[in-house]
């Protein structure tokens, strides 16, 4: 009876086992199907990620070309600038070196008209005083001090007025000197500008380069 009843316990043990081992490898697998769900669906969403950050960086890459083709423009158009107001300060040159050369010939025909004046006002009272000499000997010195006042007068009128021509004149030739240093420190000035802003926008490309390439 003994022999029989460790039979029938044994045989439900094996039972039991059997049926619990059967439940550890159901439960093993639906665990292990579900980590591979799970995995699958984690790839997957990884994966998506991944082709969105593509997209991210195809646009990105699209829009550094577009702004690449715009600083290449406006590089472009500053250097057709700069041509440009290189062109128009060599005319301005020429312009004040051909006015300052017009200038001097008006300034030499003034000194030869004034001259010239000056021989025929001399002139004039020599015969003039020739002619009161022969004809009124007492009014002779009167006449020439009168003549010689008058003449000295006219010569300092004249040449009080050729030296403010003069003067007028190279006010305004170191006006078109300063105008043209000017022209010139404005330009230097501004390739020194375009230079900055250039360096920035390389550096500016580098940094967001850079930063694309550690988040990756």
């Amino acid at each position: 009876q003994i022999e029989n009843i460790l039979d029938l316990w044994s045989g439900s043990l094996k039972t039991n086992i059997l049926t619990e081992l059967k439940n550890w490898k159901l439960n093993l697998i639906q665990h292990h199907k579900l980590q591979m769900r799970q995995e699958k669906e984690k790839h997957a969403a990884q994966v998506k990620q991944l082709q969105n950050e593509m997209e991210n960086l195809k646009e990105l890459l699209h829009t550094y070309e577009i702004s690449i083709s715009r600083k290449d423009e406006v590089i472009t158009n500053l250097t057709e600038a700069l041509e440009k107001q290189k062109e128009k300060v060599e005319l301005m040159r020429k312009f004040t070196l051909w006015r300052i050369q017009h200038i001097k010939t008006k300034q030499e025909e003034y000194a030869n008209s004034i001259a010239d004046r000056h021989f025929r006002t001399a002139l004039m009272k020599k015969v003039w005083a020739a002619w009161r000499s022969s004809s009124e000997i007492k009014w002779k010195d009167k006449v020439a001090r009168a003549c010689q006042l008058r003449a000295e007068d006219v010569c300092v009128h004249l040449t009080n007025d050729y030296e403010a021509k003069i003067a007028e004149l190279t006010a305004a030739l170191e006006q078109r000197k300063a105008e043209i240093l000017r022209l010139h420190s404005e330009r230097d000035q501004y390739e020194d500008t375009m230079k900055k802003a250039f360096m920035r926008g390389v550096c500016a490309l580098n940094l967001e380069a850079m930063t694309m390439f550690q988040s990756k």
